[in-house]
Order: C-alpha cells, then structure tokens, then sequence
C-alpha cells in the first residue's frame, strides 16, 4: 500500500494543523508526519539544506522498502527540500509523486531568488496547492516554472489565501486524499 510522507514549513513542526488534517484524511494510507533535526533538537532556526535533505531520506528509505510507493511532501520548506530529494541530479529518490503545499518558489520580494534549478529534473506526479496572495510566489510565476517539470503537475488555487493558507485545514487535506488516490 502506498504511503505519505510530510515535513512541515521552517516555522512549524509536524504538529501543523494542515498535516493533522491530511494524515486524517488519508486514513487507511499510513501517513508519517516527521520532524527535521532542528526542530528535534529544540532550535527554531533551520539546518543547513545538506543536513535538511538527509533527514528526508531518512525518513523516506524505510518508509519506501515497506510500501507499494512512497508520496513525499509538505509544506513550505518541507515540501521543497522533498522535491528537491526527488529532483536530485546524483541520486534522485524514487517516489510515487510529490505534494507541495505553499511551495516557497523565491524569499518574498525577490523574484530573481528562485528556487527552481531541480524542477526540470523532477519525472513524478506533483500536486501544488498555494493561496493567489502568497509572497513567495505568484499564480503566475508558479505556474510558468512548474511547466519545467517533466512530470505532470496539478495545481490547486485557494483565492486571496497567503503562505499560511490559514483555515483552509481541511480543504487542503480533502484535496491531498482525492489526488493520491487517484494515482
């Protein structure tokens, strides 16, 4: 059976209420919910991302030996050093798909800050669900680098919505479930 795999955005932790809600709404699908080291570890600032990608494939290589497939994802952060892992130009992790919520395409206000290199390396299935208002990217640009990833992406708006996505729990998990099971 396939599995779901989800680390949080750099000012939260796996506790986030959308992740909750996603793992809930999965259910039968064993979903994990993980932490990245610094946050294990007490710290609110993030680790380096050698250190942040290396605890993805922690994570994700003994969920993927007991599993049908494996989906990785997150929000923000989490699920940008996700796509990042399966988009590795050395050692490219083989997931099933990726979900990406809220991906942080640039820092706010500096569009030309992208962080976009491994997209075209990315061959999976990709879910990405943003608000029109989030300042890490627009619908628009969003949607014009995403055309550089060589597997099929879908896309998923929540109207005048910022990065946070704030009360949109549950639709966020509704649509994560209804994508992965029609994998």
């Amino acid at each position: 059976m396939t599995r779901l795999l989800l680390f949080p955005g750099a000012g939260t932790s796996s506790d986030h209420p959308s992740l909750v809600a996603i793992e809930r709404a999965v259910k039968p699908m064993r979903c994990v919910r993980a932490d990245f080291p610094y946050r294990i570890a007490g710290k609110r600032a993030p680790d380096r991302a050698p250190v942040l990608l290396q605890a993805v494939r922690d994570a994700a290589v003994p969920l993927l030996a007991r599993s049908g497939g494996l989906v990785l994802g997150g929000r923000s952060m989490g699920g940008r050093m996700c796509s990042m892992v399966v988009g590795d130009a050395d050692a490219p992790f083989p997931a099933k798909a990726l979900v990406l919520i809220a991906y942080p395409l640039h820092p706010p206000g500096k569009p030309d800050t992208l962080r976009v290199e491994h997209f075209p390396r990315i061959t999976v299935p990709c879910l990405f669900i943003s608000g029109t208002n989030d300042p890490f990217g627009t619908p628009e640009e969003l949607q014009r680098w995403t055309r550089t990833i060589a597997g099929p992406v879908t896309h998923h708006w929540f109207e005048r919505k910022g990065h946070d996505l704030k009360g949109c729990d549950d639709e966020i998990a509704a649509l994560v479930s209804t994508w992965i099971r029609a994998l």
